[in-house]
């Protein structure tokens, strides 16, 4: 059954840590503030009752009331707790004194419910509980009567009567004031703890304009950024009475857009969030909106976040409403510039900071291109520097607030900037890319190029010259193939290892070398006498001891190429009056008299870029192999999967980014990186990307959903610098005929629409698609090429078809009564036993093993022998129903030279196709897939060719990265790269993409486009 995979279900649950649902949790429970609520901040005027639970000296007590300016009464009745908001109020009128009066006066005079006046000693800049001394009218009703708050603007105070004979609050005001609607006391005391908000309520109306969400009545909505962001299931609080910009939380001073910690999980760290609101409900209860931070361990990166530092932060857009009460004290925080060419220095250790905005969807950490509006106007206090990475020093400082502006120079020495200019992206930040420009990919663990190739033509497609420049790959055969398809293209055969390594020591050859380039001096033609080293001579060996002369050095690398037990940097040696067939390697201490010969070498390599510096690759992609994790592997480390020396390539790839620091990454892996030992593999490159400053997210693309017929799952997880776009993951184009999923926990990552979404999808493509132009080939069949003997009878094989510079939208191909060869058009050889087999296993749909003679199936889908009958044997002696097959899967498989069938597709091309365990044979021929059309399902095009056995030619196939897969995410790549895609994590592709070879331009957006021929 075709289905438009993969469809997201909008319910649910992300793997991430959601704060706002335990914090609001756990804000409504009194008992569970306990000592978490520690006095973290100078700022935070707790109670007394509070503080001690807290274990917090008594010297903090006593400080905390030496410069109150007033006279305070008891300690007690100081620290005793607010006064719930259920008792009425009244507003007292201060007769003519204007407020501007009122503010700069120490004394204002108020009149409680028995009518006498009480002289209160205040303080303008107070804000914190205070009690204050008997009246001087002696009524014991007055006495220790309390001064609950006093707000910023002083427009406002609360007063209570805490031993008189009813409790009583006085709310004390230059302008009317909204009565509270009494509730249940006990209940709201439960609720809204020590809080209460502080000045009067914002304008109904202003309310409605800013905070629109919470009062559409009648409508449901979702928590989040804005209604329409659906990254938490709780709903938004419609029953709102009012908002209010100030808030007091156990006596410490809260504004909005302050950032605060948040009362965690219990025994758990506490969260820290950005105030966005406060409101009160139609209830009386007291709450507040906030904005969540993340620290890494709290994201996807989870325990691999480790190295992380521990003062760093994630910005989000999640936004929850939670009781006031969750709220513990004030944080600082301060948003910065990430660099990824600078080693960052450690901030002081009382300072948060964030430099990127982290996602849920798709895992995506990017870079903040401008801070958000909540963050530069509601709360100047709270930010120490605000970095755009567009603008100069000049707008930098335009934005901070004038009291960050003396700490500007400190962070800026934090984190590697000598001086203020230095602030500056002017000539990092790269502008729009011409068409013209070549971008430069290195391609690790290359194999024979499926990702590089079809990188490179989905790049062209949106206008971007991408040419891949170097390859590393440990399969010499592999390396074969790709030098045969891409001359052009330096191609080392090492491992990725070794190749680091070589980086390495080039970079410190360059430095000693090749410095000013330039102006180097004529070199010396003289040659040097070195001794030859021989690994194939004696000991005693005269030749040992015998000197050449070295004509020239042709190659480097580093490693052991000859096989002598020692690894390290090596030099190919060209001997005078020798050819290139007695060439050796010699190690560089070996050549201490041909400094000469090294600088030429050195010289000529880096004006030919034989091996790029750092800085010189603009693209880094591959997929390091981790065996460690097969599902085919018995011995398999799941406590540890890092520590298995079959998995370290995930951490060289990371290291080869961390030197080279390319513009984009790209990295691809199997399904399984996900599954296994809780997705460590996954989480620990995830985490490498950012611990860089690398914008980064990582989704899975079925290679079904862009045109081909195979499911094939795979992860993908993009990188770039933090002042680049970061890419786009392609939507798919095509319906797609579901083989197996993904992990639960991370089906948010599969690329895909979402339930209800509109899409418009090609039907899903099949091997009659693929195949049905192809010539009929025997078993046995072993031509390196052969002609076509029809033409292209879909449009997919028009395509596949194309010469490489029509492909490639070069030039048009004029090739109208030229017909091209096919190349690889031949099957692995059957063995004699498997092949009579075959032989008797029907044409037609669902074939397989079972519709041999002398097999049965019980009424549990079981295949067995017929014991009513004699077992067939073939003329070898073995059965023709193999014991193996009978027992594949305890006997309930229909794999086992299985025949696949024109309207079908196939789970996954793996890298050896085995009859004996998968469904690889021909719908209509007796053999199993050959060689060309095993690529045509991987999308290879017809015109590229494969080296080595027919064995290493399908491993190669089966290891490769889709080709159509790759396109897609070449030219979401490009796109990025020349700014013109947007900040969602998925992307729209054309219409006809698949098959399109010509430029798609974009007209407006991401969505509108048109062909161009190039």
């Amino acid at each position: 059954m075709a289905s438009s995979i993969p469809t997201r279900s909008s319910t649910e649950k992300s793997e991430a840590l959601k704060p706002c649902s335990n914090a609001r949790k756990n804000g409504g429970d009194r008992g569970n503030i306990g000592p978490e609520r520690a006095f973290e901040n100078p700022e935070l005027w707790g109670l007394r009752r509070s503080a001690r639970k807290s274990g917090v000296p008594d010297f903090f007590h006593d400080s905390m009331g030496g410069n109150a300016g007033c006279k305070l009464g008891s300690p007690r009745s100081f620290f005793g707790d607010s006064v719930a908001t259920n008792s009425k109020s009244e507003v007292v009128d201060n007769g003519d004194r204007s407020v501007s009066e009122l503010k700069s006066s120490r004394f204002c005079s108020v009149v409680g419910n028995e009518g006498p006046q009480i002289s209160l000693h205040t303080d303008k800049a107070l804000t914190r509980c205070c009690s204050l001394e008997d009246s001087t009218d002696g009524d014991p009703g007055k006495k220790n009567e309390k001064l609950i708050a006093l707000s910023c603007n002083e427009e406002e105070f609360l007063i209570e009567n805490r031993e008189g004979p009813t409790s009583k609050k006085m709310k004390v005001s230059s302008r009317p004031v909204v009565n509270t609607v009494p509730f249940d006391a006990k209940y709201l005391r439960k609720v809204n703890g020590t809080t209460f908000f502080v000045g009067n309520p914002v304008l109904e109306e202003e309310a409605r304009q800013r905070w629109p969400h919470h009062y559409m009545k009648g409508k449901k909505s979702k928590k989040g950024c804005n209604p329409a962001n659906d990254c938490d299931e709780d709903e938004v609080i419609l029953d709102v009475k009012c908002h209010y910009l100030q808030a007091n939380v156990s006596g410490c001073l809260f504004d909005i857009g302050d950032c605060a910690y948040v009362k965690g999980e219990k025994r758990k760290p506490n969260f820290i969030g950005r105030i966005c609101e406060f409101f009160e409900t139609t209830k009386g209860e007291h709450y507040t909106t906030l904005q969540w931070f993340y620290k890494a361990e709290d994201t996807v990166m989870k325990e691999q976040a480790k190295f992380h530092d521990k003062m760093r932060l994630f910005y989000s857009d999640i936004r929850n409403d939670n009781l006031l009460d969750c709220i513990i004290s004030k944080v600082r925080i301060s948003p910065i510039i990430p660099r990824v060419d600078v080693k960052s220095r450690a901030l002081p250790s009382c300072l948060y900071y964030y430099d990127m905005k982290y996602s849920v969807d798709y895992s995506t950490f990017s870079s903040l291109e401008t801070i958000p509006s909540t963050i530069s106007s509601d709360s100047p206090s709270s930010i120490t520097r605000v970095m755009h990475p567009k603008t100069s020093t000049e707008d930098i400082e335009d934005d901070l607030p004038s009291s960050s502006q003396g700490e500007k120079r400190d962070l800026c020495s934090c984190y590697g900037f000598e001086n203020d200019s230095d602030v500056s992206l002017k000539g990092v930040r790269h502008c729009c890319k011409s068409n013209n420009v070549e971008a430069t990919l290195l391609d690790l663990y290359s194999g024979c190029g499926g990702m590089s190739t079809g990188l490179c033509l989905g790049a062209r497609l949106s206008g971007l010259n991408l040419v891949t420049k170097w390859a590393v790959d440990s399969d010499e055969a592999a390396c074969e193939s790709l030098k045969l398809n891409h001359p052009e293209t330096q191609i080392r055969n090492e491992s990725a290892d070794d190749f680091l390594d070589l980086l390495r020591e080039w970079k410190r050859l360059c430095k000693c070398y090749a410095v000013g380039i330039g102006n180097q001096r004529k070199p010396n033609l003289r040659s040097s006498h070195v001794k030859k080293s021989n690994p194939h001579a004696r000991d005693d060996s005269s030749m040992d001891s015998e000197e050449f002369e070295v004509s020239r050095l042709v190659d480097i690398c580093y490693g052991d190429p000859a096989n002598v037990g020692k690894r390290g940097l090596k030099f190919k040696v060209r001997w005078k009056g020798f050819g290139p067939s007695e060439d050796t390697w010699e190690p560089i201490e070996g050549l201490s008299n041909c400094k000469d010969s090294i600088r030429d070498f050195v010289v000529e390599g880096v004006k030919a870029k034989i091996l790029p510096l750092p800085g010189e690759v603009d693209v880094v992609c591959g997929g390091p192999p981790c065996q460690g994790i097969s599902g085919y592997n018995r011995f398999r480390n799941f406590n540890a999967p890092l520590d298995d020396e079959r998995n370290r390539q995930i951490a060289v790839f990371m290291d080869i980014v961390e030197f080279l620091k390319p513009k984009y990454v790209l990295m691809e892996n199997v399904v399984d990186i996900l599954k296994f030992a809780k997705a460590t593999l996954a989480r620990y490159s995830l985490s490498r990307l950012v611990h860089m400053n690398y914008q980064a997210r990582f989704g899975m693309m079925a290679a079904g959903c862009y045109g081909l017929p195979q499911f094939r799952l795979r992860v993908f997880l993009w990188g770039c610098h933090p002042y680049e776009k970061l890419p786009q993951f392609p939507l798919p184009t095509h319906e797609v005929i579901l083989r197996g999923g993904a992990s639960a926990e991370f089906e948010r990552n599969i690329v895909g629409y979402d339930e209800g979404q509109v899409r418009v999808l090609e039907k899903a493509v099949v091997l009659e698609d693929v195949l049905s132009d192809l010539p009929a080939v025997s078993n046995d069949e072993n031509n390196e090429q052969i002609p076509y003997t029809k033409g292209p009878q879909t449009e997919f094989q028009r395509y596949i078809r194309m010469p490489k510079s029509e492909m490639i939208g070069f030039s048009a191909c004029e090739v109208d009564d030229i017909q091209p060869l096919l190349f690889d058009h031949r099957p692995r050889k059957l063995f004699e036993d498997d092949y009579m087999r075959v032989c008797q296993i029907p044409r037609k749909k669902g074939a397989n093993f079972r519709d041999l003679p002398g097999t049965i199936i019980d009424a549990n889908n079981t295949v067995q022998l017929d014991p009513s009958k004699e077992r067939i044997l073939l003329p070898s002696g073995r059965p023709l129903v193999p014991d193996y097959a009978l027992n594949f899967w305890e006997g309930k498989s229909v794999r086992p030279f299985g025949r696949l069938w024109w309207d079908e597709t196939v789970p996954t091309v793996l890298t050896v196709p085995d009859a004996h365990h998968q469904a690889v044979l021909h719908p209509e021929q007796d053999r199993i897939l050959t060689i060309r059309e095993t690529a045509r399902i991987q999308g290879f095009p017809d015109y590229y060719r494969f080296s080595g056995t027919v064995k290493e030619r399908y491993r190669q196939i089966g290891n490769a990265v889709a080709v159509p897969v790759s396109k897609a995410l070449g030219y979401a790549m490009g796109l990025a790269w020349l700014k013109q895609s947007g900040d969602e994590p998925l992307l729209t592709l054309p219409s006809n993409f698949a098959l399109s070879n010509k430029v798609l331009q974009l007209s407006s957006s991401p969505s509108e486009v048109q062909n161009v021929s190039s």
